[in-house]
């Protein structure tokens, strides 16, 4: 049985991958009339693009000459805005059951559940996990003290934290947690950061303020009992080593790519990709769909726009599976004045 205080929701579809591909999935269930909860790990939507290249050209996306990362998932993510879907980040999907009804139970590491007819996986090449650093004693302090995301600022209000990286995600929490916290510390091997300007020009504003420890040297280090931190020790050519007090450790050193519980769920794999049906995007086990870069098929192309395709073909297919009563009516979004009213528009 789930956990009776864990928060629990029932859909239509279960999304699992909230990059460009999850995103516009929402939007073709919607056109259907299909509710959709969106998982992944990652703490903000968007995937590799939002992650990886948010400000680098995108040069195949159709009727844009030329589009970041970023802009086409904020677009995506104002696309589907009518929908209203449940968006579940910063959480990975741990575990799937089988129900009696014949729904799918989706648990996630906090402790989410989800059930739907049907389940989307659309992690592109699987789940982005942190890279974490090589330090001894690491996992007794990991959920005590050591944390890879920032799923609620508050947790952190009154904290001395230390961050570590430096790229996107080490610079932005370093500026955005910054208000709450009662002593911020940012350690980066080297005095040059690999993030947006104006973060690290924000970065610097708050090292001249005296509101940001600025520390140029390696993490040597964690000390505490218990889980508790109590400081960690840093190296550098100048200094040494020497401790630095800290209750939280936050390292930022990027992700990576592992296919996670999804190896788990019984679904077939070759190479890491999962075989699906070209007609429908169904893989082996009935209620579950595949689309993205993840799904394979032959003559697949691992672009961006052969998953918008996807999506639609998929939305079909899950139609079937939500709605097993009730008649599929074929509409295109120029003509339709109720997909029209769903979106909020008027042609």
């Amino acid at each position: 049985m789930p956990d009776s205080s864990a928060e629990h929701h029932s859909t239509d579809v279960i999304i699992v991958g909230a990059g460009p591909v999850g995103l516009f999935a929402v939007f073709e269930l919607g056109l259907l009339g299909l509710q959709a909860h969106v998982i992944d790990i990652m703490d903000k939507a968007g995937g590799q693009c939002a992650e990886l290249y948010p400000e680098k050209a995108i040069l195949d996306i159709p009727s844009r000459v030329r589009i970041t990362g970023q802009e086409l998932v904020n677009d995506l993510l104002a696309q589907i805005e009518p929908f209203k879907p449940g968006m579940h980040l910063g959480e990975m999907a741990a575990s799937i059951t089988k129900l009696e009804s014949g729904k799918w139970r989706l648990t996630t590491d906090a402790g989410t559940v989800i059930e739907a007819p049907v389940i989307c996986i659309a992690g592109g090449g699987g789940s982005f996990t942190p890279k974490k650093p090589k330090l001894d004693r690491l996992e007794e302090f990991e959920g005590k003290s050591v944390f890879y995301s920032v799923r609620k600022m508050e947790n952190f209000r009154g904290k001395r934290v230390m961050i570590a990286g430096g790229g996107d995600s080490a610079l932005d929490w370093t500026v955005n947690l910054n208000p709450v916290v009662s002593g911020m510390s940012l350690v980066h091997r080297r005095n040059e950061f690999r993030g947006m300007q104006a973060t690290v020009d924000q970065m610097y504003a708050l090292v001249k303020e005296g509101k940001v420890d600025l520390q140029i040297a390696e993490t040597v280090r964690l000390n505490g009992t218990g889980g508790k931190l109590e400081s960690v020790t840093l190296k550098s050519a100048e200094k040494g080593e020497y401790d630095v007090p800290a209750d939280v450790f936050l390292p930022f050193y990027g992700l990576t790519m592992k296919l996670g519980p999804i190896a788990d769920w019984g679904i077939n794999l070759e190479a890491n990709k999962i075989p699906v049906s070209t007609e429908t995007l169904e893989p082996n086990v009935p209620g579950i769909f595949c689309i993205g870069d993840m799904c394979d098929y032959p003559g697949k192309l691992k672009l961006i726009l052969s998953g918008f395709h996807e999506s639609a073909l998929m939305a079909h297919g899950c139609f079937h599976y939500a709605r097993p009563n009730q008649k599929l009516r074929f509409e295109h979004t120029t003509s339709s004045s109720s997909i029209q009213a769903k979106i909020g528009v008027s042609a």
